[in-house]
């Protein structure tokens, strides 16, 4: 069985649901308490055991690079003033030499284009693909236990959790089968289906471990949904090829492509955080006071 070593991000999209805000600083890189979108899911990533990160750029988004490389004036000005621990939590975030890759989708033509960009440097092996949008707070990162499951299947992996049966229309469903390990087997996959006609209620939550053969079926693969190469329509042709698990994650995952989400993921990784927590239940409370609630 081949080993997980790579892991794909696709970082080209506009955010427009962020303009201004992301006018001049792309998506993936507002801050969630203390660090970057980009780096929760990088992060979670090495948690995993990856060895090489591999971006999908679009225009405007070299600060993404320039996030993840030696900032050598910064670095002495830390070391100078001696705030050696703030140099140490950087150096910690840093990744290796040769461990980054950046590759341009440069035209818009949806996730599954995407990932087909990728596929140079990706080669002939399995790959992790991780929405940058979507960021995980749980015990054991969502890849890991990812990872954990692709070890006992040798198969493709896609993450689902559990939405409430009344909003499965809002999501990617999928059908369970079969138990397996941590996971299931996948019986079906239904876009956004009508309310009332869901095979379930586990809702695909943008983590994937892929075989390599994706690639050859989203290069043949025709547009779909909004005239866009789309990744669910290949993951279907490459299920009647091969299997796909769905790994059951009990965490919790937010959505920083939606104000909604983005302002959620604050609060939360904010009160996760012990010199934070009280100021926030004490903001709560105080504009939950003023307005009366």
């Amino acid at each position: 069985m081949r080993e997980v070593r790579k892991a794909v991000f696709p970082v080209a999209g506009l955010g427009t649901r962020f303009l201004p805000a992301t006018k001049a600083v792309p998506k993936e890189m507002l801050t969630v308490v203390d660090r970057p979108v980009i780096q929760y899911v990088v992060d979670e990533a090495r948690e995993a055991g990856i060895e090489h990160f591999i971006f999908v750029t679009g225009r405007n988004k070299t600060v993404i690079e320039d996030h993840f490389d030696i900032q050598f004036e910064l670095y002495d000005t830390l070391e100078q003033r001696g705030k050696l621990d703030q140099l140490e939590k950087l150096r910690a975030l840093q990744p290796k030499p040769g461990q980054t890759s950046y590759t341009r989708q440069q035209v818009p033509m949806g996730l599954g284009h995407a990932v087909w960009c990728a596929r140079d440097l990706v080669g002939n092996e399995p790959f992790a693909l991780l929405l940058p949008d979507m960021i995980m707070q749980s015990e054991t990162s969502c890849l890991k236990g990812m990872v954990e499951l692709y070890g006992h299947t040798g198969d493709n992996i896609i993450a689902v959790q559990e939405c409430d049966p009344e909003e499965a229309h809002k999501y990617g469903i999928v059908g369970k089968g079969a138990e397996a390990h941590t996971g299931f087997e996948i019986t079906e996959m239904v876009e956004k289906p009508a309310k009332g006609t869901a095979p379930s209620n586990f809702y695909i939550n943008g983590r994937y471990i892929l075989q390599p053969e994706i690639f050859d079926i989203l290069e043949h693969q025709e547009r779909g949904a909004g005239g866009e190469i789309q990744l669910t329509d290949a993951m279907k042709k490459l299920g009647e090829q091969q299997k796909l698990f769905g790994y059951h994650y009990q965490g919790e995952t937010y959505d920083c492509g939606s104000p909604e989400g983005f302002v959620e993921a604050n609060i939360a990784f904010a009160f996760q955080q012990g010199n934070l927590r009280d100021v926030v239940v004490d903001v709560v409370e105080r504009l939950r006071s003023k307005q009366g609630g």
